[in-house]
């Protein structure tokens, strides 16, 4: 287990970014594909989407944790930078994922299959927390796969009926 060799504070870095990129990006792949019929169209904005995004969380992180740093009493050991450069990158890589299927094809399943992508992460995320940070159990992935999954797919019934 790593969880004596790193920071309890990458650990949330990195799953938050990577969990938040997978879902964010997804709704926005696919609501953009149920709209537009232009794979450029939807590559261009889920670039500039991914992009934006891992910027904003990685800015986030450092003031947020900035400001935890600064309290009174305040014992965190982290350094800031770190934690917004693994916030950038596992979100960058997050948020390929569910584009991965709209690099290769467009068509009608190229959205099912986006989706099915970012399933797949989220389980492998949270088997890869437990393993890795955690414990020796798979209930991160199902827990992971579970609490992801469902906001997905209320993303995409919440644009669906738009």
């Amino acid at each position: 287990m790593f969880t004596k060799s790193i920071n309890q504070d990458y650990v949330r870095s990195i799953v938050f970014g990577f969990q938040d990129a997978l879902v964010s990006t997804t709704g926005i792949v696919v609501g953009i594909s149920a709209a537009v019929n232009n794979r450029n169209y939807i590559l261009l904005t889920a670039a500039v989407t991914i992009i934006v995004e891992a910027l904003s969380m990685a800015a986030g992180q450092y003031l947020s944790e900035k400001s935890v740093h600064d309290l009174p009493k305040s014992n965190h050991q982290d350094d800031l930078f770190i934690g917004s450069i693994l916030m950038f990158l596992s979100y960058i890589i997050g948020g390929i994922i569910p584009v991965i299927p709209f690099l290769f094809s467009f068509s009608t399943w190229t959205p099912i299959l986006s989706v099915i992508s970012a399933f797949a992460g989220l389980f492998i995320l949270g088997y890869l927390k437990d393993k890795l940070f955690i414990k020796k159990s798979n209930h991160g992935s199902i827990e992971m796969l579970i609490v992801g999954g469902i906001t997905v797919l209320i993303g995409l019934l919440i644009g669906s009926l738009f």
